[in-house]
């Protein structure tokens, strides 16, 4: 075995860099081992919505949208935008990605749930501090094999212009296709695609995903709470708040999970709060077996 010398500086240097990877590389596989979900695999379906706040909320909703797609890409996984609708005057009222790659539903389903901004607000010229609120619904692309019955009679499909807003941007065809779910009054739609046929196929597979995650919560008491009584897009539901100002912190109000940079969350560094909220998850179920 090699003797490193205490004056050696370089080699400890070195060490060091190695214990970090190994850490590292651990931590990693401990989180993967902890995917135990049935679709952690898969793909995501991921939708943000603007809440109470007006113009704010659709420039946070912009902003989320920008630290999902770092976070993706820094994964090497692919982000493609399904449906847009800008908002009024700035930022984005909703928005649907498609997020392709190794376990994306098992990181991203920790972000479910009322994201709340505080900051000073860059469209109030008196610079008062302001608190915003979007919504983040993740759900997972249902596999081929998955067979999900959907009648003619139970939908209506819509047709309009791509570009936001029914079609008030000029396009010479109606390609967007928005399909309803009359009997649960789900939709999911898509204006992205080059072809009408494009958008409807994969609407109706934003559907089917739906549909079956509907389907799933319902089974489950836990979470069909969740789905039933969803919370307001307000004070007092967020499962994370972001203060920009007075001073800098993440806070994940489920896991106690928080940070002060968040420049660098803001750029996609969310691993830390998806490894939080699997571990809560797994805590929790063991507490429940204990009753």
């Amino acid at each position: 075995m090699e003797i490193v010398e205490p004056q050696d500086r370089s080699s400890l240097i070195q060490i060091d860099s190695d214990i970090k990877k190994i850490k590292a590389d651990m931590d990693q596989l401990e989180f993967k081992s902890i995917f135990s979900g049935g679709h952690d695999r898969n793909n995501v379906i991921l939708s943000i919505n603007a809440g109470a706040g007006g113009t704010e909320s659709c420039d946070w909703v912009a902003i989320l949208t920008r630290m999902y797609s770092k976070w993706a890409q820094d994964k090497d996984f692919t982000v493609q935008q399904i449906d847009f609708l800008p908002g009024e005057e700035a930022g984005i009222k909703n928005v649907t990605l498609m997020i392709k790659g190794e376990y994306a539903y098992g990181y991203l389903k920790s972000e479910t749930g009322v994201h709340r901004l505080v900051r000073i607000s860059p469209f109030d010229s008196n610079k008062r501090r302001h608190t915003s609120f979007a919504s983040v619904d993740v759900i997972p692309e249902i596999n081929d094999e998955i067979n999900i019955e959907i009648s003619e009679v139970d939908i209506r499909i819509d047709t309009f212009r791509s570009g936001g807003k029914g079609g008030q941007h000029a396009q010479m065809s109606d390609t967007a296709v928005r399909i309803t779910h009359i009997p649960t009054g789900i939709i999911a739609q898509c204006q992205n695609e080059r072809s009408q046929f494009q958008n409807k196929t994969t609407a109706m597979k934003i559907l089917k995903a739906r549909l079956y995650e509907f389907e799933l919560r319902k089974k489950e008491a836990e979470l069909t709470r969740q789905y039933e009584a969803k919370q307001r897009i307000e004070w007092g539901s967020q499962i994370r708040s972001y203060v920009f100002q007075p001073y800098s912190m993440v806070k994940d109000h489920r896991t106690a999970c928080e940070t002060s940079d968040v420049s660098g969350v803001m750029n996609g560094e969310l691993d830390r709060f998806m490894h939080a909220y699997l571990k809560w998850i797994i805590l929790n179920k063991v507490a429940q077996t204990k009753k």
